[in-house]
């Protein structure tokens, strides 16, 4: 990572490009079911990584876990609103430019101290956007739109703060002027969903969040899944499917894959985990978050073995 951070050029392919490969996709149901390290070889260095859920809610904590295990460089990560994984993806070295519309683990525990000493050390590209804007560029990118004008933002200095200068245009035909997001299609999305089939139809509850748009906009998607179902139970209620196999490359079934955060109908986040994070930050800072990485990133044989260490394999607690 250069020590000034000049733009690093990201492999976010273009829209013709991911046309082109996805013509040449093999269309069929095949079984894409694989385990999590498995799965997560799918993401290379210098990759564009979207998260789904949003801040504590249906976070694909599992597949964060072991993609920062697995030691990626270079990475380009974007998520609407940024939790504790994102204390870990910078803890762990392994991002060059973060994009988010706000950054902590959650609005009690206050904002990030990892980013806050990143930023000022100059460690990382932190781009701040509004929460529609980025909503709005993933949509274009799910739509196959280069960009998509909007009123987003205008009136505000947001994107006077950010790195790269944000086109405008007269609409044709109102005349009203337009700020234009650029689309993204992110190499890889990392989405948790409650159930899926083993082919990748994906059913989630609550709230939608901006799954649905990084599904279509992704290059790339593991689906991690609380269980997989059978096909036939996801077609007896297919007006449920919110994203198509056709568009998933990886399912891995992760029961409690968005702990310590919350998954709709299956369990409620995990305070006390949480709670004993942003302690450790609190007093120690980059120091403290190194500390828990050591202990429960990189300490565990696996997931069952993170979850059994941070108390969150059973249904005690008032947490399930």
């Amino acid at each position: 990572m250069s020590s000034d951070h000049t733009q690093t050029e990201t492999r976010v392919p273009g829209y013709l490009e991911l046309r082109d490969r996805l013509a040449q996709r093999n269309r069929g149901l095949r079984d894409k079911v694989m385990s999590l390290p498995e799965a997560m070889t799918l993401v290379q260095d210098g990759d564009h990584v979207a998260i789904g859920g949003n801040t504590f809610s249906r976070t694909p904590f599992a597949a964060c876990w072991e993609l920062i295990r697995q030691k990626p460089k270079n990475l380009t990560v974007s998520r609407s609103i940024t939790s504790t994984e994102g204390d870990l993806f910078l803890a762990g070295g392994c991002v060059d430019k973060y994009m988010t519309s706000w950054f902590g683990q959650g609005i009690v525990w206050g904002l990030s101290r990892v980013l806050r000493d990143h930023v000022e050390n100059n460690r990382v590209i932190y781009e701040e956007w509004s929460h529609m804007s980025l909503g709005m560029m993933y949509r274009a990118g799910a739509m196959g739109l280069p960009f998509m004008p909007t009123r987003v933002m205008m009136g505000s200095t947001i994107p006077d703060a950010l790195q790269s200068k944000l086109e405008t245009m007269v609409c044709p035909y109102s005349g009203d002027k337009m700020l234009l997001l650029p689309a993204i299609n992110p190499n890889v999305a990392l989405i948790h969903v409650q159930r899926a089939d083993r082919f990748g139809n994906a059913q989630y509850d609550g709230l939608p969040f901006m799954d649905n748009d990084l599904a279509m906009a992704a290059d790339k998607v593991i689906l991690t899944t609380e269980r997989i179902i059978d096909n036939d139970e996801i077609r007896l209620a297919s007006d449920h499917t919110r994203i198509p196999f056709m568009t998933v490359d990886a399912v891995v079934e992760v029961p409690r894959g968005a702990a310590p955060h919350e998954c709709a109908g299956h369990y409620e986040p995990f305070y006390s985990m949480m709670d004993d994070y942003a302690a450790q930050t609190r007093a120690d800072g980059v120091t403290g978050a190194a500390a828990f990485m050591e202990r429960a990133v990189y300490g565990p044989d696996d997931w069952n073995d993170f979850l059994r260490m941070m108390k969150m394999d059973k249904s005690t607690g008032g947490n399930a």
